[in-house]
């Protein structure tokens, strides 16, 4: 959902309604300002008024980055539009050349992704299990090939596909054959 306030357009990515006993309800929201991609918590209170911004969902495929771009294609209409890193913040990690996902826009600029809950990933480089070690709760790090650093159990090994979840970028298990 988008917002604008103080002139700066906002998303919302994280929101939470809490009612703390007597007192009255409210709503804890994680936003970020489109304009430089910084990230702030704001508590608003039922009485406030937030003026909401219009976002269009659009189906687009990422094709490539080229530095601090990310370059999408609309799926309709084949029109390419460049993205920032500041816009997309880690959300790029999740994502393969030539995936499709939904974006949001505003005024015709990308100013969301909406990413699939589980996407899969290969593994690029990982540390490797010492012989022996047979803890079943142990887990390593490992480095998958958007970039993306998350911890996985120790059979998992180099050219592996995995299945991340995309809401809180833990390992989901080994990607079906």
């Amino acid at each position: 959902m988008g917002f604008i306030m103080d002139g700066q357009l906002y998303v919302c990515t994280v929101s939470t309604h809490v009612t703390p006993g007597n007192l009255r309800a409210f709503v804890q929201a994680k936003l970020r300002r489109i304009s430089d991609g910084t990230s702030i918590e704001r508590r608003l209170r039922s009485t406030e008024d937030v003026e909401q911004a219009f976002l269009d969902r659009r189906e687009m495929e990422y094709l490539y980055s080229e530095k601090d771009s990310h370059i999408f294609m609309d799926a309709k209409s084949y029109d390419q539009l460049s993205v920032s890193n500041e816009v997309l913040g880690d959300s790029i990690k999740y994502l393969k050349p030539n995936t499709t996902v939904v974006a949001l826009t505003h005024e015709g600029n990308i100013v969301s992704l909406e990413l699939p809950k589980v996407v899969e990933l290969a593994v690029t480089e990982t540390t490797p299990v010492p012989k022996g070690a047979t803890a079943t709760n142990q887990m390593k790090d490992a480095t998958l090939e958007g970039g993306l650093r998350v911890r996985v159990p120790p059979f998992i090994e180099i050219g592996e596909v995995v299945r991340v979840n995309t809401e809180d970028g833990s390992y989901g298990g080994r990607a079906k054959a």
